[in-house]
């Protein structure tokens, strides 16, 4: 088993060799605009186009409803953005208190710009119910937004059946798939879906790219301007390099998906019921049936989990308490407050994500030292954690 072991695969994952490889030429060889009109420009437009075609076919929607954004945030981002100034009629929005901040923030700003921003409640799995949706749905709804998968806790939620319910009624739904795309199947059409947010570095590709699907005919303001790049929809130079690479890691992780999800989900259900037979005081957060292959989430009631995080990365293991983006924070996750944890609870949380290079071992390894760890804080002794 090799140092480090890597177990932040939510926060970002590893550029898969193949698809730095596909990359590379696109630096060097291929360098032209892919804009332009003479032949070397037009090899980077075949480049881009093929690479299109990969994450439409991925997710069962067509070239033209692609848009390469720099990553999930801006996806997010032009979504709120985009549908509040195409439709200023529309004023009611709808999201839910467990988003990542890149959709809070942006429905938070509209908020207080005069928007209706409703949360809907999640149960303590941090599920929403679709019935709920329902309910609250109005004539002036602009948006509903519910991520597909929770970042924190891995958490998937319904999101077939809520797209329905919002379908019925004529509003557009979002779902955030920056955890799940590649990692569960997903079919826009079949779901429902009218807008979906995807970024590389989630599946092995490289950092600063994304994608937005938008359904054909929804009107979107330019969040953008500056060009008319994406069929005039998000102006700037294209990323070439970048592009190949998320359609190269998109096309890696469908070829071994499903079989990955299986192997993953092992390690994690192996791992989770070790952690409550020999932790004492461990509490898995998120759903136990509907939840990411490679998402572990717990807490361990009466302790910090900075001293653990530090325990385990002088061990050589790299794991987090929740979002990269909120890492620092001195204030319990927003997502366990949603699902009903007090701070004191809270504040002992630690999420571990699984990859490719997770090994029985290697996760064997962590077990072990997280409960030494957690034995040597508090003082007490347990039964060993070995595999």
């Amino acid at each position: 088993m090799e140092l480090p072991v890597y177990l932040d695969h939510a926060a970002t994952t590893p550029l898969a060799p193949d698809a730095l490889a596909a990359m590379l030429p696109y630096f060097t060889e291929w360098y032209g605009n892919a804009s332009a009109l003479y032949s070397l420009g037009q090899a980077e437009r075949v480049a881009v186009e093929n690479a299109r075609q990969t994450v439409d076919d991925a997710l069962y929607a067509t070239p033209e409803e692609i848009i390469f954004t720099s990553g999930g945030t801006e996806s997010n981002n032009m979504v709120a953005r985009g549908l509040a100034e195409a439709h200023p009629d529309k004023r009611h929005l709808l999201t839910t208190p467990i988003e990542h901040h890149a959709v809070l923030e942006p429905l938070e700003t509209l908020a207080r710009q005069g928007y209706a921003l409703e949360m809907l409640p999640v149960d303590a799995e941090g599920r929403v119910s679709p019935d709920d949706v329902a309910r609250r749905l109005r004539p002036d709804t602009l948006l509903v937004s519910v991520m597909h998968a929770n970042n924190d806790i891995g958490t998937v939620q319904p999101i077939g059946e809520i797209g329905a319910a919002c379908r019925e009624r004529g509003v557009w739904f979002h779902t955030d798939a920056t955890q799940s795309f590649g990692k569960l199947p997903l079919d826009v059409r079949a779901l429902n879906i009218d807008l979906l947010t995807l970024s590389a570095h989630k599946l092995y590709g490289p950092k600063g790219i994304g994608a937005l699907y938008a359904r054909r005919g929804i009107a979107l303001a330019r969040f953008q301007e500056g060009g008319g790049q994406e069929r005039g929809r998000r102006a700037g130079t294209l990323n070439v390099p970048g592009i190949v690479g998320l359609g190269k890691a998109t096309e890696l992780s469908l070829a071994d998906r499903d079989a990955e999800a299986r192997r993953l989900t092992d390690l994690r259900d192996w791992f989770m019921e070790r952690l409550l037979t020999i932790v004492p005081g461990a509490r898995i957060n998120g759903s136990r049936m509907q939840r990411l292959p490679n998402n572990i989430h717990f807490c361990l009631s009466g302790m910090d989990g900075e001293p653990l995080l530090l325990a385990l990365d002088a061990a050589g293991i790299c794991a987090s308490a929740g979002s990269a983006c909120s890492a620092g924070s001195t204030e319990p996750s927003h997502v366990l407050k949603a699902i009903g944890l007090d701070r004191e609870v809270a504040r002992g949380a630690l999420r571990l994500t699984l990859g490719r290079a997770t090994t029985p071992e290697a996760l064997g390894y962590a077990l072990i030292t997280l409960a030494d760890a957690a034995r040597d804080l508090r003082g007490l002794s347990y039964a060993g954690a070995a595999r």
